[in-house]
């Protein structure tokens, strides 16, 4: 015997409102007041009502899908940022499909672009191309930005972020404060870089080109960094180094500690983002703190409202970050 699948009717039937009410409640709650929304999802819950969202998505041609464009889904920083997008956007009815834009093919990327593979965009790599991604669908970007994209951005303030950690270094003591960048060219290195260089001018203190180290925020390029460090004289080198990822400060200390030394006995040093793994290392990451789940709870709350014709303007949203002061920076020795 078939078993009998509760439908629209029936909801509308227990709630005391009309078929169409209870369509508007799903839909756009905004336009019914609490107490109908109430009186509607309490009749779902009884009679075990279960929408068709594949027939809802033909009705209103969407595809009931959301495509995050991700830089590198190896790296730990995106996972707090990819859980709160979908928090948000489950609950309203939408799948979270994610590409690794390090992996996929610009045409393939520029597909997922498309009207017909998805309803919304959320941008978390600031290398992507504008002029490829302007015009096509709804986006915001989050964390990272694409100059010349219109488009709302979820983000930090990067420069004054680097400022908190250059600050507390000075305020240790620390005059010979080095810098290991981030990637060549991509937004969030110009502003850590940018916000270093203008603490340390304000501090008066040096800022030597030979302080400052190139990496791409992957634990490799930490050791790299670490070993040029090693090599300067140990008289003129940075007693004290900004990084500009979490990542990076892993590797540049496991290879200070390879080579015999102490954090932050002989060198202090503070990371950026304040990934679950640092507070667990020996010894734990002073590091700057981001909000990512709520940078992806905004991101994909501003996107929803554009879905639904709410007005939006491509402001930024600028949220606070947290200096988180463990024990790897200390004062230098004397």
């Amino acid at each position: 015997m078939k078993k009998y699948r509760p439908n629209i009717s029936d909801v509308a039937r227990l709630a005391g409102v009309s078929t169409a009410t209870v369509s508007r409640a799903l839909s756009n709650p905004s336009l019914v007041s609490e107490a109908t929304r109430k009186a509607v999802q309490g009749a779902i819950a009884t009679t075990g009502y279960r929408l068709n969202e594949t027939a809802r998505n033909l009705r209103h041609r969407r595809t009931g899908g959301i495509v995050a464009l991700v830089p590198n889904l190896a790296n730990p920083f995106f996972s707090q940022i990819l859980s709160g997008i979908a928090s948000v956007l489950g609950p309203a009815g939408y799948n979270l499909l994610i590409a690794d834009t390090r992996t996929a093919g610009a045409d393939r990327l520029l597909d997922y672009a498309e009207p017909s593979r998805a309803d919304g965009l959320i941008i978390l790599d600031g290398s992507l191309p504008a002029a490829a991604l302007t015009g096509r669908i709804p986006m915001v970007e989050a964390c990272e930005w694409v100059p010349g994209l219109a488009a709302p951005r979820v983000k930090i303030d990067n420069r004054a972020a680097a400022g908190l950690a250059v600050n507390h270094l000075a305020d240790l003591g620390h005059s010979r404060i080095g810098h290991v960048v981030g990637p060549a060219g991509n937004v969030l290195s110009v502003a850590r870089l940018a916000g270093y260089e203008d603490t340390l001018r304000s501090r008066g203190l040096p800022l030597m080109q030979s302080a400052i180290y190139q990496g791409d925020f992957s634990l490799e390029s930490g050791r790299v960094a670490a070993e040029v460090w090693l090599q300067q004289p140990q008289d003129t080198r940075p007693t004290a180094l900004f990084l500009a990822s979490d990542a990076m400060a892993c590797g540049f200390i496991g290879e200070v500690q390879r080579h015999g030394l102490s954090v932050p006995r002989d060198v202090s040093v503070v990371g950026f983002d304040d990934i679950e793994l640092i507070a667990h290392i020996s010894p734990p990451l002073t590091t700057i703190r981001q909000p990512r789940t709520a940078i992806g709870q905004i991101a994909a709350e501003r996107l929803l409202n554009r879905l639904r014709g709410g007005e939006d303007t491509d402001q930024d949203t600028i949220l606070s970050v947290e200096l988180i002061i463990r024990a790897s920076t200390a004062a230098p020795r004397l």
